[in-house]
This record gives C-alpha cells, structure tokens and sequence, in this order.
C-alpha cells in the first residue's frame, strides 16, 4: 500500500509488539505513515519495498541487531534518518551507533514526545541538507577507492588488481576494507572493527581480525611484510593509510 501524499514514512524496528503498536499508534495521530518490523530481517524486506524517510531502531533485538542494521540502511540508503533506542546507560551502543551514522538516540524508557520532537528535528535537517544539495552544482560520485596496488568497487563489491583482474575476496573482506574505505587516517581498535565490519557477534579474545588483515595485506600490498597500505598502529589496531586519491 503507497503511503497518502506528503506523509513521511517512518519504519519502527523493535523486538516488542506492545511498544510498536504504541509508536505507531502515536505517530499516527501526528501525521506520519508507520510500518513495522518485529526484526532486522523484516526491516530489509520493508525496505525492499519502500524505502521510508526515517528509521526507528532499537538496538538490542534477537538476531541480527540494531547496529547492524543500522550499518546495512546507512550505505544503502545514505538520505535516509536513523534515530537509535538504546538501553538506558549502554553508552557503548550511543557511541557505536553515532560513528556507525546514525542521527540521534533515545534511552529507553523515554517521554514519546521527546521521542516525536527527535524524529521531526532529524527530517527536518535531512530536508535541508537535500535542498543544499539539490541547488549545488552536481559532482560524480566517487564509488571507487584504491587500496595499494587494487581498487575497491563499493557498488559492485568487488576489488580489482593492477592489470583489472578481479581479485577473490569474501564478503567479511569487502566489509573489512569498506569500513577502512569509509575512515582514512583513522586507526580503529578491534572493538571498532568488530562492531562495524561484522554481522555477528565475536569473542573478545577472537584473532580473526588479524588473520584476515594478513590475508587481505597478501591481496593488497606490493610487500605484505612491509605493510604501506593498512599499517599496524602499536596497542591500537589497524590504520587504512591511502596511497592515492581515489578513482572515479
């Protein structure tokens, strides 16, 4: 069903059926069209079908989480609002939430007004930075970035060698090196890693992070041994250093 004429779409993402009949409900009564999604996998089918303006997320859901999802609608759907409902006093989540892009948070419990204030000043910014958009000059988009001797296609997800060969690489690597992509400069700790640049949950002893940085060094560097490209930062982590500008 097409929501009316200049009625906002709002999705709510949350585990609870009695806060989401709730939110709909009071959104409702103030001018928004509501879908619901009980988990991240109805999220995406909605999505799927129509993309809505804002998102509502709770973080903490059976599955696949919020952040995740917050993560997926961020780089599929770059204009689209979130505003994030966490457990009150999980100030990790607020941060992760935020770096991952997301537009505002709420703990639970929170005032449903406050909530509404939240979502219409987030549309409200969201209207206004496409209407600066729309009247600045286009630019083309850069989908492309190099990585040492390869390029990363972020469209396709693939990543090409120096002749153009496709270079093998699996999903977890694509996120890998999108979440460097998207952080030049910028040394991230395993947390950061672990939360952004995977679905599921790790252990915190799990060394996968750094087999996987060996094996996409393999791929990526003229001397993997001698990394250039994504460097060790001592008692850090990992820092994607750019060897170029990137190509379009």
């Amino acid at each position: 069903m097409s929501a009316p004429e200049n009625q906002p779409v709002v999705m709510v993402v949350d585990d609870e059926p009695e806060l989401r009949a709730l939110l709909a409900e009071y959104f409702g009564r103030h001018g928004f069209v509501v879908r619901q999604a009980e988990d991240a996998a109805a999220a995406r089918r909605l999505v799927a079908e129509r993309a809505p303006e804002l998102a509502i997320l709770d973080v903490n859901m059976p599955g696949e989480n919020g952040l995740s999802l917050a993560r997926f609608l961020r780089e599929a759907h770059p204009g689209m609002g979130l505003v994030m409902l966490t457990t009150a006093g999980e100030s990790v989540d607020r941060i992760v939430g935020l770096e991952l892009g997301a537009d505002d948070y709420l703990p639970k419990p929170f005032e449903m007004r406050e909530l509404l204030a939240r979502v219409r000043s987030v549309l409200r910014r969201a209207g206004a930075a496409a209407s600066s958009a729309a009247a600045a000059p286009a630019e083309p988009a850069t989908r492309q970035v190099r990585f040492g001797q390869c390029v990363l296609d972020l469209d396709q997800r693939r990543l090409f060698g120096r002749e153009g060969a496709e270079v093998e690489i699996s999903a977890a690597e694509f996120d890998l090196l999108a979440l460097f992509a998207r952080h030049p400069n910028r040394p991230l700790n395993r947390d950061q890693i672990m939360e952004q640049a995977h679905n599921r949950g790790w252990d915190v002893f799990d060394r996968s992070i750094d087999l996987r940085i060996m094996r996409l060094r393999r791929k990526i560097e003229r001397n993997p041994d001698k990394p250039e490209v994504i460097k060790t930062v001592r008692n850090v982590g990992y820092v994607f250093v750019p060897g170029g500008e990137a190509v379009s």
